[in-house]
């Protein structure tokens, strides 16, 4: 029978807490009551596995998904996933999704009174390498109110998504950039308790990565487990 490996528990107030009070939106849909903590099994850790052929070249450009060119700061975005050990994770999928360089989604239920750009829909996917190496070519998104509160505006922000080997792994989380003002205001940044936890989700600034007269670059690492790992959305 094959061995079913056990994940390390993450260190308390590494990881945001399901319930923040002053990220209102989190009071109803937190549990209530002690959660109970399920054994792994192999359907939580096999099952489908992500392939290079359903990712298309484009994909991980958001500048050339359409017949023109989007508006705003074009930027690099890459980084490598890792596990708790430091070692790479291959063959990953990950989805980004982003608002435009005014500050809106590309989404119906997005009502901000901000321009929707035709040019640029917010969505990307990309396949680690051999190195958990990935990298996106996009767009700086710009901040947006969301009304949790008075004056109550979202730092720019990019959403990631992870796949594992099975669906049940899926991992989200956001990636800041370095500097932002509006990072110290902000409940659903502040939501995670431990502040070295919290800065790893603030990218870096990567010069080398940054591509002349094109774009600049920022380095966002990823680590999925274990006392480093990076903080989760739950």
């Amino acid at each position: 029978m094959p061995t079913i490996p056990q994940y390390r528990r993450p260190a308390a107030g590494t990881q945001p807490d399901y319930r923040c009070d002053t990220y209102v939106s989190t009071h109803k849909r937190s549990p209530s009551r002690p959660l109970i903590l399920l054994p792994q099994t192999l359907s939580e850790i096999t099952g489908p596995v992500f392939g290079h052929d359903i990712v298309r070249p484009t994909d991980s450009d958001l500048t050339k998904q359409h017949a023109g060119e989007p508006l705003g700061e074009r930027i690099v975005v890459c980084g490598r996933v890792l596990d708790e050990d430091g070692r790479p994770v291959r063959n990953t999928l990950l989805e980004i999704w982003q608002a435009n360089a005014a500050g809106r989604y590309t989404h119906k239920n997005d009502l901000h009174d901000a321009p929707l750009d035709p040019n640029f829909g917010g969505g990307g996917r990309a396949m680690t390498d051999k190195d958990g190496y990935y990298r996106f070519i996009t767009i700086k998104p710009g901040a947006y109110p969301w009304r949790n509160h008075h004056n109550a505006w979202r730092p720019a922000h990019i959403h990631f998504s992870l796949f594992g080997d099975a669906f049940a792994t899926r991992l989200v989380t956001q990636m800041y950039f370095p500097g932002d003002p509006l990072l110290p205001f902000d409940p659903i940044f502040n939501a995670t308790a431990d502040e070295q936890s919290r800065n790893r989700l603030v990218s870096a600034f990567d010069w080398e990565h940054t591509v002349p007269e094109v774009a600049l670059g920022y380095r966002f690492d990823i680590v999925l487990r274990g006392r480093d790992a990076t903080p989760m959305e739950t």
